[in-house]
């Protein structure tokens, strides 16, 4: 059985509507130390790819016969590229990156996709392929089918929850109107709930509507948001996975937005003869025959390496 079927940290991770290569996908993925995790599907198939520090090495040297670099600076470039993709944020890639990736579909069919990512590298052309195969059942249920049960019962809860705040509510205005109150504006009037009423109503004039107009991949925010925290609370993970640490991985845009505060660092570098890419793009890349050599570290740079600001002290006021 694939150990995607019992990931945490990919189970933690909601599922996001992309377009890769022109196809609409849903997506979820997770990008770690030396490793990605990664689950695609168009509603008829799922595909997955685990991939480790060595294959990532292996694989970028058969894609790029010129170049070299350890494994960890191509996975920096990797991550900083792909992940935003993956998220539905592809503009994201292009800040950071500073270059327009682009992705298109090599192969589709039910039991493989492929899919090649170009970019560029300290400004060398960079491939990478992500070769899925087809996911197993237990993939499936684990990763997809169970987490959607397990969010539509809350949100069966949450219904129920709202219909009896409704009658509360409609007791309370009822109150009102017996000693007296009377309604300021006649457009705000409103009809006393009925749940079996609505729920008639629901299924014969506004499903047929929201059916015609709804979309396989409608995973909006809300939803997603919904999905981590239910994953998190699950019962076996609250030891392992704390929830109130545990949270969607982190879109690449927000996470770039502190990229000015190395600038000054990074022009002093260039000056030295050392080329620092943006973020997390850091790589240390050789070229083969008559190209120049270009080194930058393989480490990624920190992103929250500028000098501490001063917290700011909250204004003593009359009312604490």
């Amino acid at each position: 059985m694939s150990t995607l079927a019992l990931d945490i940290d990919l189970l933690l991770q909601p599922w996001m509507p992309v377009r890769l290569g022109g196809i609409q996908l849903l997506a979820k993925s997770y990008f770690g130390d030396t490793k990605y995790q990664m689950l695609l599907s168009d509603m008829q198939s799922v595909w997955e790819e685990e991939v480790d520090a060595d294959t990532i090495k292996e694989r970028a040297q058969e894609l790029n016969k010129r170049l070299r670099a350890p494994a960890d600076a191509f996975f920096a470039h990797l991550r900083t590229v792909a992940r935003p993709y993956l998220a539905g944020e592809p503009g994201a890639a292009v800040a950071c990156s500073g270059d327009v990736p682009s992705i298109s579909v090599v192969d589709l069919k039910p039991h493989r996709l492929t899919l090649r990512l170009k970019s560029e590298l300290a400004g060398v052309p960079f491939y990478w392929e992500f070769r899925c195969s087809s996911s197993s059942v237990a993939v499936v249920c684990s990763q997809l089918v169970c987490p959607l049960l397990a969010v539509n019962s809350i949100l069966q809860r949450q219904v129920a929850e709202l219909a009896a705040l409704l009658v509360r509510k409609d007791a309370e205005i009822q109150d009102y109107r017996e000693s007296g109150a009377v309604l300021s504006r006649g457009r705000l009037q409103t009809e006393v709930f009925d749940e079996l009423h609505y729920r008639e109503n629901f299924i014969t004039q506004v499903l047929p509507k929201v059916c015609v107009q709804q979309e396989n991949f409608g995973f909006n925010v809300t939803l997603q948001e919904l999905y981590a925290a239910v994953m998190a609370l699950r019962p076996g993970y609250q030891q392992t996975v704390p929830p109130s640490t545990v949270r969607p991985e982190e879109p690449a845009s927000k996470k770039h937005r502190v990229v000015d505060d190395q600038q000054d660092g990074a022009q002093d570098d260039g000056a030295s003869g050392t080329v620092v890419p943006k973020e997390d793009c850091s790589t240390a890349v050789t070229l083969g025959e008559s190209q120049s050599t270009q080194t930058v570290p393989s480490n990624p740079v920190p992103a929250n390496c500028g000098p501490p600001r001063p917290k700011k002290k909250k204004a003593a006021g009359l009312f604490r």
